[in-house]
């Protein structure tokens, strides 16, 4: 990841790129390069840190003739920012260049194989297999090696490839990740997403899924993975440069609630393998897992409620006791902590201060320290033993989703791990387990599709004053996340409150009018959620249900009720938040308000 362009035309190549990944810089990245062929060899050109090093490094380009190239600013899920880890990727000849987005989830037997054939690497990224891969099937035909590579190839990726030996050509592919191709009076391009181009044509192709384009100076020509040639027309972009970067979406926020079912395959789907579950980073073979005493979970914010739910998945199913924290309060509670524990730190940025310490003092105490963070080399996923990465790709806006969502799927992937070493779950139990996994990216697109009804009911309640969310076990977590993004995008007045405690207190903040958002998706727990459900409609609140599919007769007791896909109950979390983030993000588009900057906050909190 994550922003890719390719030109190939009348015009000198590099300036042309650099543009076009500038306007790619919205989506987040670590280091930038380009390869350019000169008319003799591929130059190839890489900077760590923002695009204006790699500008100037190039003068812009300058110091870089030639009238095709590709280009790349990435975001690391492979190997940590550097030089040599950022793309493009060159075969070990340097005659084939290739720039990528997503991950090569066979990477490590791709990489082993060519290994054996007398191929040498460079970095520590999944990307550098494919290029050796191209090449140890390439004799002349660009089209075929990188047919027969596709064949080999499992996992997300869309590629710019350029070839010494064809320079009039550029090659592209993809599978489960954006790519888009157009073509202008100036030469034909590649790029991951509409802004790049929109400066030198509006008509877009979209590239299908396992298809292989071949751009000429003139002319666009796209195959299937077979080389059957097709036909394709192209789309009039109309959105303007704004629009564009969000990808027609009106705010980042709403682009990002709209990653999430891929955001759910990409940390899923590389940890399943012949439906079992390899953790490879965790670095504990299933003798040191039944050895962990106790479980940890330390983290801030939208990361401490996954952790929250993490807790009762973890103890459900693995029967591992389990204490979560708030990292600005684990070091000054003085906690209990033994060898045989696990600490697990949670942060999208990697660098949240109060998380950082937590991870220090830890390890100071002699716990091993698994971080589940968002961005490779970041400050935590340097300090911490292990490092389980989310991939979930940068997220732009503030209030966090996407990455909330992919840390779920890494706690449930590892409470799986732990119950399958454990033996307190059996093969059929974790196999049962893992498909209603792989069923959640399409049961959110199915919960996506249902945002217009989410929308209108968001409308009514732009002008509440309080919102209470409540729920019970694993739905208790998932109120507490929805609150926050009720609170911290809308600055309506909104609490998280396990419905058992209504009647302590709470139950008295609720009068004529009030909205209740009641999650009810634990079976066991289900009846005596519906009867808080009466207690607060008896005091006047308008209720808003989240909860399962069958559960048809809650629609006595509540006003409007939102319908989720049936999954195993460990796992609900995944599906209710998306239309609680929905429910946030419309009500703070009906205020008027700045949804992706939302006032006071900041996407990493780097101080204590």
């Amino acid at each position: 990841m994550c922003g890719i362009v390719g030109y190939i035309g009348k015009r000198q190549a590099a300036p042309i790129i650099l543009d076009g990944l500038s306007k790619l810089e919205y989506r987040g990245y670590d280091s930038a390069g380009i390869a350019i062929f000169d008319g003799e060899k591929i130059n190839v050109s890489k900077a760590v840190g923002r695009l204006r090093v790699l500008q100037e490094v190039t003068h812009g380009g300058e110091t870089m003739p030639g009238l095709a190239g590709i280009g790349h600013t990435r975001w690391a899920t492979h190997g940590e920012p550097s030089n040599v880890n950022a793309h493009p990727h060159t075969n070990t000849a340097g005659t084939i260049a290739l720039v990528h987005n997503g991950i090569i989830e066979n990477y490590i037997a791709l990489k082993n194989r060519l290994i054996s054939k007398g191929y040498e690497f460079k970095s520590d990224t999944d990307t550098e297999v494919v290029p050796q891969l191209i090449d140890y099937y390439y004799k002349g035909d660009p089209l075929e090696a990188i047919s027969k590579a596709l064949h080999r190839i499992e996992g997300a990726y869309s590629f710019g490839i350029i070839f010494k030996d064809h320079p009039g050509e550029i090659y592209a592919a993809r599978k489960s990740s954006p790519l888009i191709a157009g073509i202008s009076e100036e030469g034909a391009f590649i790029a991951s997403d509409v802004p790049a181009l929109l400066k030198y044509t509006r008509n877009i192709y979209y590239i299908g899924e396992e298809e292989i384009v071949r751009l000429a100076e003139n002319e666009i020509h796209f195959y299937d993975s077979d080389c059957e040639e097709l036909t394709k027309e192209p789309v009039e972009i109309k959105w303007d440069q704004d629009a564009a970067e969000k990808g027609g979406f009106d705010h980042f926020m709403i682009k990002e609630i709209y990653e999430e079912p891929r955001t759910v395959r990409d940390t899923l789907m590389p940890r399943l393998k012949n439906d079992e579950i390899f953790i490879e980073e965790l670095g504990m073979d299933d003798e040191e897992i039944r050895a962990v005493g106790k479980i940890h979970i330390v983290a801030c914010g939208s990361a401490y409620h996954a952790g929250v739910t993490g807790r009762y998945v973890f103890e459900g199913m693995a029967r591992v006791p389990v204490d979560v924290d708030i990292a600005s309060e684990f070091r000054y509670r003085n906690p209990i902590l033994d060898e045989t524990d696990l600490v697990i730190v949670i942060s999208q940025s990697g660098e949240t201060a109060d998380t950082l310490a937590a991870l220090r003092e830890s390890r100071q105490r002699g716990c091993k320290v698994l971080a589940i963070v968002n961005v490779v080399g970041s400050s935590i996923a340097r300090e911490a033993d292990r490092v389980m990465y989310t991939w979930a790709g940068p997220e732009i806006s503030v209030a966090t989703t996407k990455a909330y969502s992919a840390q779920l799927i890494a706690l449930y992937l590892l409470a799986l791990k732990f119950a399958s070493a454990k033996g307190t779950i059996d093969s059929t139990e974790l196999h049962s387990y893992i498909e209603d996994l792989k069923r959640l990216p399409d049961q959110i697109e199915l919960l996506l599709a249902r945002q217009k009804s989410i929308q209108r009911f968001a409308n009514r309640y732009v002008g509440a004053k309080d919102v209470f969310f409540i729920g019970r076990g694993i739905d208790y977590a998932i109120s507490m996340e929805g609150s926050l993004k009720l609170k911290e995008i809308s600055y309506i007045h909104s609490e998280a409150y396990a419905a058992g405690e209504l009647k302590h207190g709470t139950i008295s903040l609720i009068e004529e009018g009030t909205l209740v958002a009641a999650v009810a998706t634990q079976k066991d727990l289900y009846s005596k959620t519906v009867s808080n459900i009466v207690e607060v409609k008896s005091r006047g609140a308008f209720v808003l249900a989240v909860t399962n599919e069958y559960n048809t007769d809650i629609e006595k007791v509540a006003d409007y009720v939102i319908y989720l896909p049936e999954t195993a109950s460990w796992f609900t979390n995944s599906l209710a938040i998306i239309p609680l983030q929905l429910f946030g993000y419309y009500v703070s588009v009906g205020k008027g308000y700045d949804v992706d900057h939302p006032r006071n906050l900041a996407k990493s909190v780097t101080v204590e």
